[in-house]
């Protein structure tokens, strides 16, 4: 569990750097040099709480990673970088690391994903489900049908969208107010809005997507009609691809008479 930063920075602090992938007793002694500004290895001991004995093993580790210089004195003091230096120094590592991960994937994947996906696949979790979406309008050709409750019509996928219609993709768009199909057209001007299949407020639905019509994701906010979006864990979605794939040919099935209408209107 994440500690609560306003309840107390020392933890939250301490949390973050062993992620990062500092040992426990290199994360608190940087924390405490942090908060000393410089300090001696009893300094640290008895504001860290780590064994005095480890603080020159911790201030090893740190010093090896950038993050603390010491003064050879006598006892020695060692002097931790400022806040803004230590996360840009992170920052780049992640970005590093992100980086020779992706490249790694990438040339794992097979050369040609396959379109025909057998069953349906589940996804939990918003922010899960936001990703997989926003990848489904990456990968989108010919038309994207949507349909979603307001709340989890985030700018991203917006943007997402966006970029989809200046590819030349359809964008056809369903189940939002007014104010949110004013916002959109702003946004996607070419986008076609359409009547919801059914009244969403009255269902725990929250997305509904065919992509190619070959592709298709449906969601729900698992805790009924009163899930908060803003909860990431209150959505769960499945999904399919490929045009025999069962969940595609149900999905179908229910959106083709409503495009068949949007298609055909003047």
């Amino acid at each position: 569990m994440t500690t609560d930063l306003t309840q107390d920075p020392q933890s939250a602090a301490v949390e973050q750097l062993e992620r990062f992938g500092l040992s426990s007793y290199a994360a608190r002694t940087f924390v405490a040099l942090a908060s000393l500004g410089t300090g001696t290895a009893r300094d640290v001991s008895q504001a860290s709480e780590v064994p005095r004995t480890r603080v020159y093993d911790a201030v090893d580790e740190l010093q090896d990673r950038g993050l603390v210089d010491v003064q050879q004195s006598s006892p020695k003091r060692f002097w931790a970088i400022s806040a803004e230096t230590a996360s840009r120094t992170f920052e780049h590592e992640l970005q590093h690391r992100t980086e020779i991960l992706r490249t790694a994937l990438t040339e794992l994947e097979p050369v040609e994903r396959r379109d025909e996906q057998r069953g349906v696949w589940t996804v939990d979790g918003r922010t899960a489900v936001t990703d997989r979406v926003v990848e489904f309008f990456g990968s989108a050709e010919e038309e994207i049908v949507y349909m979603t409750v307001e709340d989890l019509l985030t700018d991203e996928l917006i943007d997402a969208l966006s970029d989809a219609a200046d590819r030349g993709v359809s964008i056809k768009l369903g189940g939002v107010s007014a104010d949110v199909q004013e916002r959109i057209q702003d946004d996607v001007p070419g986008a076609t809005m359409f009547e919801s299949l059914w009244i969403w407020s009255d269902t725990p639905a929250g997305r509904l997507l065919m992509v190619d019509r070959e592709k298709t994701l449906v969601s729900a906010l698992v805790n009924g009609v009163d899930a908060s979006p803003s909860d990431p864990r209150s959505e769960t979605a499945i999904w399919g691809e490929g045009e025999t794939n069962s969940l595609v040919a149900v999905l179908k099935a229910i959106f083709t008479w409503r495009l068949d209408d949007v298609d055909s209107d003047p």
